[in-house]
């Protein structure tokens, strides 16, 4: 058997290279808003969304020429390392960062910090998520080497890159900026003024229309040493067991004590444990055509106008219209008389769901598991 190769990442860019850097690609998530496809043996993050990459691949590609190969780390659940080597064959084994069971952000962050050199927490640091779509890769970029400048200058701060809205979209947090910190260049960087979740339609429209507001990436810069206080200070029980790792490391028994101590890590988010709470956060707005691809209706959007019908499969429609159909078999899907239904398909699942309750994947889900069919997830 040939083995698969890795898509071709390395692109040849002509932008200065972020020196003194590295980058953690958090691709350990379930992605269950989009289940059917995303599925807890492939997930959203190594599932070809968007193009003939995967959405990690597409992640790691838009980093390039800004990081070489030894300055990206892949964050993954330990079941999915084959997956991330077998997509990114150049990615040194060593970058990929093994978590032995699922345990949300601040515990990826907490394991990654416990294995990098001393040399390396007093650098900036990029953390982005590995499932995202962003369109406009020289913008990305250049808002990067923008963060990077001013954390070596203000290393006291968190970095988020905030996303212009297009739309009034309910299931996105929001960044509100505040008052101007600087200006590099032509881009302005803000001090945060306050996080908002998922604010209802109304409220999402007023934001829109206001222009002071931001989506949330969950793309950060920071200096690493600054995140080690900022958990010792908001979650000590991670802390006290990223020690414990830590020490390990050099004591030579390290996944002996990864395996007992991990799993005991607190679940949190870290954006409301740290970020929300840590008064010295600032926002560079940046207009990259950036998407979270978080649900159905959401990737529909990305993939054709709002209005208009998507389809991938094996698909016969009449008198319908503003439809999507994902299939990932050669089932036959035969629609007549419908209009705003997303139809996605695999071998063993069929969903249905109107195109505004998309988000409402995660309910099927739940279900799911409390009636333990779980060869469905």
């Amino acid at each position: 058997m040939v083995a698969r190769k890795s898509v071709e990442l390395s692109e040849r860019v002509r932008v200065p290279l972020a020196t003194h850097m590295k980058t953690l690609v958090l691709a350990g998530g379930r992605g269950t808003r989009l289940w059917p496809l995303s599925r807890k043996h492939k997930p959203k993050q190594f599932q070809k969304l968007i193009s003939e990459k995967t959405m990690l691949q597409e992640t790691v590609s838009r980093l390039f020429p800004l990081f070489g190969w030894k300055d990206i780390f892949i964050s993954t659940n330990k079941q999915y390392v084959k997956e991330v080597r077998t997509e990114l064959s150049e990615l040194p084994k060593e970058n990929v960062i093994a978590e032995p069971v699922s345990r949300e952000r601040v515990a990826s962050l907490a394991l990654f910090l416990a294995m990098i050199k001393n040399k390396e927490f007093d650098q900036p640091l990029l953390v982005l998520p590995s499932d995202h779509l962003i369109k406009k890769k020289k913008e990305f970029q250049e808002a990067i080497l923008t963060g990077e400048r001013f954390i070596k200058e203000n290393p006291s701060y968190i970095i988020i890159l905030g996303a212009t809205p297009s739309f009034p979209d309910t299931g996105l947090g929001y960044i509100k900026k505040g008052r101007l910190l600087t200006q590099i260049k032509n881009r302005k960087i803000y001090k945060v003024a306050f996080f908002k979740e998922k604010p209802n339609l109304k409220r999402a429209k007023a934001y829109l229309k206001s222009k002071n507001y931001f989506w949330s990436t969950g793309i950060y810069i920071f200096i690493p040493s600054l995140m080690k206080e900022l958990i010792e200070k908001f979650v000590p029980d991670n802390y006290k067991r990223y020690q414990r790792i830590q020490k390990a490391i050099e004591k030579g028994d390290f996944k002996k004590v990864l395996e007992k101590e991990y799993p005991k890590m607190d679940s949190v988010s870290l954006e409301y444990t740290i970020i929300e709470n840590y008064k010295n956060v600032a926002l560079i707005p940046v207009n990259m055509g950036w998407s979270d691809v978080g649900s159905w209706t959401v990737l529909k959007n990305c993939l054709s106008s709002p209005e208009k019908s998507f389809i991938k499969g094996n698909y016969i429609g009449i008198d319908s219209e503003n439809v999507m159909v994902y299939g990932s078999s050669n089932n036959l899907v035969a629609g007549i008389g419908i209009k705003d239904l997303i139809i996605a398909y695999t071998d063993d699942i069929i969903l249905i769901c109107h195109k505004d309750k998309s988000q409402k994947v995660k309910e099927v889900i739940k279900k799911i598991e409390k009636q333990k069919q779980f060869d469905y997830l």
